[in-house]
């Protein structure tokens, strides 16, 4: 049973980036050790951009000179990924690779975790968590992404819209 990798930072020449992931993919490949490196990652993020008064779409990086990657550290794969052309090493103290906590994934986004709902727009929730915990509403939108779904909860005889995190509200059935 091959171990769950962990997120670490490599640090390459500015404009390097995908250079660096795409050869370190095929190294990857070459040698078998998809099991040592799982993942490679250069994140990106898409921008409108408005340029001699005409938008387009474009993909920018987020952290130019960094891309990351999910592996299990051992002095082979650290071998592999620090002698990448292009790579100039690990970000950590002395470049010894310190791996990304579960909250820094998280606000990267590098990992999306994918929350099945069982809800719908126009369904009756009741809101299991938070201060509004047992209140029931209807679904007015879900947004998957964000990991958001917004319920209108009637409150002291009015509709008040409430922003929940989608497991905080659940289908009352």
């Amino acid at each position: 049973m091959p171990e769950e990798g962990k997120w670490y930072v490599v640090h390459t020449y500015s404009g390097y980036e995908n250079k660096v992931a795409s050869n370190l993919e095929k190294t990857v490949e070459n040698r078998s050790m998809g099991d040592l490196i799982q993942e490679i990652r250069v994140p990106t993020e898409t921008v409108t951009e408005i340029k001699d008064n005409k938008k387009r779409e474009v993909e920018r990086k987020i952290f130019p000179g960094y891309v990351l990657v999910k592996m299990v550290l051992t002095d082979e794969s650290w071998y592999v990924v620090r002698n990448i052309r292009g790579c100039t090493g690990f970000v950590g103290p002395s470049s010894k690779p310190i791996p990304l906590s579960d909250e820094e994934v998280a606000k990267l986004g590098v990992e999306t975790k994918s929350v099945e709902v069982a809800y719908a727009v126009g369904d009756s929730v009741q809101i299991i968590d938070g201060p509004l915990e047992g209140f029931v509403g209807t679904v007015e939108e879900v947004d998957e992404e964000k990991n958001r779904v917004r319920v209108m909860v009637s409150m002291f005889g009015r509709e008040t819209p409430v922003e929940l995190e989608l497991m905080q509200a659940e289908l009352v059935g």
